[in-house]
């Protein structure tokens, strides 16, 4: 069952997670999967999506049943490209997430914070044959994200996964991810992921077994 407004949360007893191929399969057709963390790390679901495919919709979807603070993982090669430099120098964040200085798209949106002017701006983010810095301005009101080169393997974050996944997928290495969060306002765990996956008909899968796929495939 889905929570409730007095706070509520579901319950899986059994949670059967998806194969990887199936959420990469997923991510190429324009879709998002949830993706959990280990649950002595953050214990979160973060829905994910490919960056060149993001659309109002998938936006609006996004901004109902996560955070509404939505973030794009990037290749540090691409941010170095577009000149995203990190949001501060020395970071103080306990799990080290590095964040950029927040950007919406130069042209094509109005206030940038509307599903579809997020959209436009993920969009220019994860659209490799835009190279011009200009095309971005700053601040904005997405939050570009620095994964680290070894993905999922350096670091188990969502940033990493984003990233890998779209590789995975044979995308443009960009991926926008927010947190799933309840009715009210707390975050979403394990078993309120699974249920909120399968009510929704979304792929759900872990960092764990996204590195595992990584090594038994050598990428």
């Amino acid at each position: 069952m889905a929570p409730s407004p007095s706070g509520t949360h579901a319950s899986a007893s059994h949670i059967s997670f998806d194969m990887i191929d199936s959420a990469l399969e997923a991510l190429r057709n324009g879709e998002g999967v949830v993706v959990m963390d280990n649950e002595d790390r953050e214990n979160e679901g973060d829905f994910i999506f490919a960056a060149e495919k993001a659309t109002p919709e998938l936006l609006a979807f996004t901004i109902r049943y996560s955070s509404g603070y939505i973030c794009v993982g990037m290749d540090p090669d691409r941010l170095d490209e577009l000149n995203l430099p990190l949001m501060v120098k020395d970071s103080t964040d306990p799990l080290r997430t590095q964040y950029t200085v927040s950007v919406d798209a130069a042209e094509g949106v109005t206030t940038g914070i509307s599903a579809a002017d997020r959209s436009r701006t993920i969009n220019v983010l994860g659209n490799f044959d835009i190279k011009d810095p200009a095309a971005l301005r700053r601040p904005g009101h997405v939050l570009p994200l620095r994964a680290r080169k070894g993905g999922v393997i350096e670091r188990g974050g969502h940033t990493e996964a984003a990233i890998d996944l779209m590789r995975l997928a044979g995308l443009n290495p960009a991926g926008a991810l927010c947190e799933l969060v309840n009715d009210d306002g707390t975050m979403k765990r394990r078993d309120d992921c699974a249920v909120f996956a399968k009510e929704h008909g979304l792929k759900i899968i872990t960092i764990s077994d996204l590195a595992a796929y990584r090594k038994a495939h050598g990428c």
